[in-house]
């Protein structure tokens, strides 16, 4: 039997049966003419090298109800740049942004010197930057994002995550991709080891705080597959770092009313690359995943009221040892039932290594628990630089040039 469970404080769009490609790309060029549709796509160069974003990009030649798609090219030297930019010149409606050149660097410089930083080099300003491109063109309502490192990328996958948001028949304006990822066996670590059994040790110490039973309300809150209205889009602010993707539900949560909030199935199933697990080393991989994952989560929370102390911070590590561990036990019985490969002692391993990464992060944001990596929004920066969208236009246009 198809599941159709709603459960949590969201909504959620199954897949149920076959889809209808045909009919669900028609619907969506009808509603693009009332809600044009912009998509960001923050990429490595390794990705183009890979073949994954050359092979994203030729699904989406297929795609006629996407107005705008911005591609911000990340650790890039100019003969990469131009090779990406020069391999794309076929695409309709495309735009590149070289967040390496120099012109950038002089409009991250210029943000500097006006107390807006832009944060690190990363993902998280990847697409902070290409978000305020498509905002700055003021056209598209509706901003898509997904990764670039699919292997096995479907256009219906960009079309499920759309749907929801473009409808203008729904009340939707934020929607979050789900799926599952497996092969011979199951990946998706981070979240299955780590944050479930985190958020559920929390309300375990906490009780069923609003925000907690709202981020545990998303089947995969760490997927990196979103789209959102436009006005959101403008005033959300995004982290810079691996927390990007529960400080943007975070940033949700205090923008948007819960039904104005959904997730959807996007994909039978999901496969990318693996980030490495480096058991010492907390500042690559996984590990730094999680901890700036945990440190986001503090942090909201702080907003919302809670008063953290040492004790909960040490009592937390091993109530999450707890859960994890028993969690392992259930997906080692699902993996069992399935025929999947499954490695106990790997799985109980990563379990140790994320409640070490919980401690480091405990210990962090108790040193300077109003730190923030947020990066400001795009209403705060236009108040300040009225010109800076009109930049960004030019940059963009000046090392499409190059």
């Amino acid at each position: 039997m198809s599941d159709f469970f709603q459960n949590g404080v969201i909504t959620t769009f199954h897949k149920l049966g076959k889809i209808n490609l045909k009919k669900l790309e028609q619907e969506l060029k009808d509603f693009s003419r009332i809600r044009p549709i912009g998509l960001v796509l923050p990429s490595l160069y390794r990705e183009y090298a890979s073949g994954a974003l050359p092979n994203i990009m030729n699904a989406l030649k297929k795609v006629n109800y996407i107005d705008q798609i911005v591609l911000c090219l990340d650790a890039a030297s100019e003969k990469q740049f131009k090779e990406v930019k020069d391999f794309f010149s076929s695409h309709k409606k495309f735009y590149i942004i070289w967040n390496d050149g120099s012109r950038m660097k002089e409009l991250y410089q210029l943000l500097e010197k006006n107390d807006l930083s832009p944060g690190e080099r990363g993902k998280g300003r990847a697409v902070w930057i290409a978000l305020g491109y498509v905002l700055a063109k003021r056209k598209c309502q509706i901003i898509a994002l997904h990764d670039c490192d699919i292997v096995n990328y479907d256009r219906a996958l960009i079309a499920r995550l759309c749907y929801p948001v473009v409808n203008p028949h729904s009340e939707y304006e934020f929607c979050k991709g789900f799926y599952s990822r497996f092969t011979d066996r199951m990946y998706g670590r981070a979240t299955r080891l780590f944050f479930t059994p985190f958020i559920n040790a929390l309300t375990k110490i906490l009780g069923h705080l609003p925000f907690l039973d709202y981020m545990d309300s998303f089947r995969y809150a760490l997927a990196g597959e979103i789209s959102m209205r436009r006005d959101l889009a403008m005033v959300m602010r995004i982290p810079s770092d691996w927390g990007l993707e529960v400080g943007t539900l975070a940033e949700v949560y205090r923008n948007m009313a819960l039904n104005r909030i959904c997730q959807v199935d996007i994909a039978d199933s999901y496969e990318h690359k693996h980030q490495e697990l480096i058991p010492d080393n907390p500042d690559k991989g996984i590990l730094k995943m999680s901890i700036d994952i945990t440190k986001s989560i503090f942090r909201t929370l702080a907003q919302e009221g809670v008063q953290f102390s040492e004790g909960l911070f040490k009592t937390l590590s091993n109530i999450y040892l707890k859960i994890a561990q028993e969690t392992v036990v259930r997906y080692e019985n699902d993996a069992a039932i399935n025929g999947l490969e499954f490695d106990r002692h790997s799985e109980l391993g990563c379990v140790d290594v994320f409640s070490v990464g919980i401690k480091i992060a405990g210990e962090a944001f108790w040193q300077n628990p109003s730190k923030s990596n947020l990066l400001p929004n795009w209403s705060r920066i236009t108040a300040a630089l009225p010109d800076f969208f009109r930049l960004l236009q030019d940059t963009v246009k000046k090392d499409k040039e190059i």
